[in-house]
């Protein structure tokens, strides 16, 4: 569908973003690992020959069969929505979107030739309008970005996983895959985030859609400020064995935790770069193919040194002093973890109880995430 077939328009104004390239708003880390598989010729189309192993064409008929298509006639406000993010972020061809039967609230966006978007009913009754909004521009800008190619293969990846794990060697390989393509996924989240930003162009709409996703269906109970402290203290707080029980419980996780996310959005909302966007000033699709895989690197690069730099996580901030020639590693190391036990252990048995209630902290987002739990995908 064009930009000329495409009558509905946002139901308060809105800035549209003519021409937009995805990688106004993608996070740096995301961009150089797009950029790249995108350099390498037929990457794309050996993955699309593989169509016919790939469940894509059983999940469209699944979602046709057992599911709601969304349209003028059916669920026609979130139509509504499709459109107005589709002609906001300028995305030629409205992907098909379903909303299916269940209570754990979540959407994807997936395909290999085609993107469709599926929505719970979970999700759908959980958050207001504008709150969708930001979540259907989410799921718009990871079709545009061309996310759901990728998603859509850790998801075959994943399954396969689990078919092969009496397997060793197989199994092994197949993990290490999924856990490289896990983390670039949680990159692209933040990414698609900016996206649902730039469709719904309301913050708070986007921080209480998260604060729902994380809280349920409470708003009168809960706080944006208090939500975003939340992230500031998982960010500064504990010491280093903190900071490989955090590395822990990410690593099974398609998404970053909610709170980190609001913090993301607020952050790049805040920024230079949002502002040149909403201004006019942004990097076009006809552009694309003239876009450096070395100056991206560069760009990932330089943002993971500052975030290192900022960091308040006591590894990131080790990890910056021994980069700056702050001292040597065994030694920091050391001094760490013996205060951190000497700490622990004045307290006697309750340094013990706490070591197990991280333990099972670290447990629970992991088996809650990798069985899809209601923290997933939007």
């Amino acid at each position: 569908m064009t930009d000329s077939n495409n009558e509905n328009v946002p139901s308060r104004q809105r800035k549209r973003f003519p021409g937009i390239s995805s990688r106004a708003y993608e996070h740096p880390a995301d961009r150089s690992a797009l950029v790249a598989l995108r350099k390498l010729s037929g990457f794309d189309t050996v993955f699309k020959a593989l169509s016919g192993l790939l469940p894509e064409r059983s999940l469209r008929l699944l979602f046709l069969s057992d599911s709601v298509r969304v349209s003028d006639a059916q669920f026609a406000h979130l139509n509504t929505m499709l459109r107005d993010a589709c002609y906001i972020l300028d995305l030629e061809k409205v992907p098909a979107m379903y909303v299916t039967q269940d209570p754990r609230p979540n959407a994807m966006c997936i395909g290999l030739d085609e993107p469709i978007i599926v929505v719970t009913t979970g999700l759908v009754e959980l958050l207001d309008e504008e709150e969708m909004r930001a979540v259907v521009g989410h799921e718009v800008g990871h079709a545009l970005s061309g996310h759901s190619v990728y998603r859509t293969i850790l998801l075959f990846l994943t399954s396969l996983a689990l078919k092969i794990a009496w397997i060793p060697l197989g199994n092994f390989a197949i993990m290490a895959i999924v856990t490289a393509l896990r983390e670039w996924f949680r990159k692209s989240e933040l990414s698609a985030d900016r996206a649902g930003l730039l469709v719904g162009q309301d913050l708070q709409a986007s921080m209480r859609g998260l604060m729902k996703i994380a809280g349920g269906n409470h708003l009168h109970e809960m706080n944006v400020d208090a939500f975003l402290e939340q992230a500031e203290e998982y960010e500064a707080g504990g010491d280093l064995r903190d900071s490989v029980l955090k590395i822990l419980n990410v690593l099974p996780r398609s998404h970053p935790f909610t709170t980190v996310r609001a913090a993301e959005l607020k952050k790049w909302a805040a920024s230079r770069d949002y502002q040149r966007i909403m201004d006019g000033h942004y990097p076009r699709r006809t552009e694309d193919k003239d876009t450096s895989v070395s100056d991206s690197f560069r760009e990932s690069a330089s943002h993971y040194a500052e975030t290192v730099r900022t960091s308040k996580d006591p590894l990131m901030k080790l990890v910056g002093d021994i980069a700056g020639g702050a001292g040597d590693l065994g030694g920091k190391l050391r001094d760490k973890f013996t205060t951190a036990a000497g700490s622990s252990s004045g307290s006697g048995s309750g340094g013990s109880s706490g070591g197990s209630e991280a333990n099972g902290n670290g447990s629970g987002p992991a088996s809650e995430n990798g069985s899809g739990g209601g923290q997933g995908e939007s």
